[in-house]
């Protein structure tokens, strides 16, 4: 990408953020949903059958080409109960990891990611084991897409790869969902967090804590190897 594209995008991201807190607040102000009509809403879509395939297929789609399938759980976790939740992202998120990492097995010689996503492709390049794919699944922080595409492009092992997606993401999705799931039903019974509901929140905070560590850890420790 030129310097030229380059200054280009980062000018329209400089755009978007102050765009999108302008609509924030205009929103808040004439407040035209309540929390109780967004819900009722999402719920109505989301017991659609057919909306839950979209979602998926679309989360499928969009992990292929590294773009953001993560939304995807906003749009299901908190309207399904946290074991079909789980289930579907899996299903979309492994099936957009599978389509992520046959697209960008073709990409070998043009994909060159900068910043983090460079440390975390020369991480997998010298660990790129099951156990430090799950890893790195579980932890927030560490962008689906980078892993994705980093297993095409270091043709690690298939199997192992779709192993350690399935577990690493079963573990996250989990978490999340009940944490999401469990927030929502405390909103709408206006009833004090009860321990059931607490605990996933809890493991949630710790992984986000685990997770900023890990990802400090990988920045300075594969730039500490580089050097040497």
């Amino acid at each position: 990408m030129s310097s030229a594209a380059s200054s280009s995008t980062r000018s329209r991201r400089l755009w978007l953020l102050p765009l999108l807190i302008v609509i924030g607040l205009i929103i808040g102000a004439l407040q035209p949903w309540g929390v109780e009509d967004l819900l009722t809403f999402g719920r109505d879509l989301a017991s659609n059958f057919w909306f839950l395939v979209a979602v998926v297929l679309g989360m499928i789609v969009l992990f292929t080409f590294g773009l953001p399938g993560s939304l995807g759980v906003w749009l299901i976790a908190p309207f399904q109960p946290p074991l079909i939740a789980t289930l579907l992202l899996v299903v979309g998120s492994v099936g957009g990891a599978l389509g992520a990492y046959q697209f960008s097995a073709r990409l070998r010689g043009d994909w060159e990611p900068e910043g983090f996503s460079s440390r975390i492709l020369e991480l997998l390049s010298r660990h790129g084991g099951i156990l430090t794919q799950a890893a790195l699944r579980i932890l927030p922080g560490f962008p689906h897409s980078v892993v994705n595409f980093a297993g095409g492009v270091l043709g690690l092992g298939l199997a192992g790869f779709l192993a350690a997606a399935t577990v690493g993401l079963a573990i996250k999705w989990g978490v999340y969902a009940s944490a999401i799931h469990g927030l929502v039903e405390a909103v709408e019974s206006e009833e004090v967090l009860d321990p059931t509901t607490l605990l996933p929140l809890i493991v949630l905070s710790g992984l986000l804590l685990v997770g900023a560590l890990a990802k400090r850890w990988v920045e300075g420790h594969v730039s500490a190897d580089r050097s040497d």
